[in-house]
């Protein structure tokens, strides 16, 4: 929910965070974030989803793919083009139920992994709605979603920490179980090494994110902290599961141990939220800004 609620507690009106934030807060409802489209992804620039107006009703006709909880979400945010400046697309954020006529939900994605966490393509034909579904400033949607996005990068940086948390703590307690050459392959140094990388990784990624999450918590900036603690984390964590394969030999290509699951969880945390290419783009822009 935290895609949703933050957006929603940041720019909604009372009345909005009457009706979408407090339940979704207290857990009796579910909400989603629509940004991603099927052609449409860190450009923002190539978004065809979009939102006419007719006097005070907003006519809205597109399709988002890849929506986490699209499928089971009671509300949604979607980001739709309103208007155009020269070459520049200006975007809405309409935040509606998904209970609306003209709202299609397509069956689940078939995905690598995060089997717990159900994706799914919405589809919008001619869904009508009010000003009063407008989330932010007209015109402002880019603005809502990018603030968004630093958020939730911190939420993945996270998530990526606990795969690579849980990966490293099997790992030590195989190599510690598991015999070879006269005793624990934990003796061993080529598997040590790869447990002091592990370790350091984690570590350092950890306290990237909690740097990032306090920033936020003090209403500080963190555009450049969270992309930081987003790319650390999640390619360490791509990285620790893979040596966590590595320790556990073939058992830890089974499904036996776990192991293959936090492998397959890792990737996404370097995709989703927000590519590790584009947070680089996000560091270099903070660090080149006169």
């Amino acid at each position: 929910n935290s895609l949703f609620c933050d957006p929603v507690l940041k720019f909604g009106t009372e009345q909005q965070k009457r009706d979408y934030l407090v339940p979704c807060a207290s857990g009796a409802k579910l909400g989603s974030f629509a940004l991603t489209e099927p052609m449409s992804g860190s450009d923002a620039q190539t978004m065809v989803t979009a939102v006419e107006t007719h006097g005070d009703e907003l006519i809205l006709n597109g399709s988002k793919n890849f929506i986490t909880c699209g499928n089971h979400a009671d509300f949604t945010i979607v980001f739709a083009v309103s208007a155009r400046d020269g070459k520049k697309l200006m975007h809405d954020a309409l935040l509606f139920p998904t209970d609306l006529p003209g709202v299609t939900k397509s069956p689940p994605d078939e995905k690598l992994g995060i089997h717990a966490a159900h994706s799914c393509t919405l589809y919008f034909e001619n869904v009508k709605l009010t000003k009063a579904n407008l989330l932010g400033p007209e015109h402002k949607g880019f603005k809502v979603a990018m603030a968004t996005l630093d958020g939730g990068r911190i939420g993945i940086a996270a998530q990526a920490l606990g795969i690579a948390r849980a990966s490293l703590e099997k790992s030590i307690a195989y190599s510690k179980d598991r015999k070879a050459f006269g005793g624990p392959i934990a003796n061993l140094q080529a598997i040590q090494f790869m447990i002091a990388d592990m370790a350091t990784q984690l570590d350092a990624a950890r306290l990237l994110t909690l740097r990032a999450a306090w920033m936020k918590d003090q209403g500080l900036r963190n555009s450049s902290e969270s992309a930081m603690a987003k790319l650390f984390a999640s390619e360490a964590a791509t990285f620790i599961t893979h040596k966590g394969i590595q320790i556990h030999g073939g058992y830890g290509y089974t499904r036996e141990y776990g192991l293959e699951r936090h492998y397959r969880d890792a990737r996404i945390t370097e995709i989703y939220e927000g590519t590790s290419e584009i947070q680089r783009v996000v560091i270099a822009a903070n660090e080149l800004r006169d």
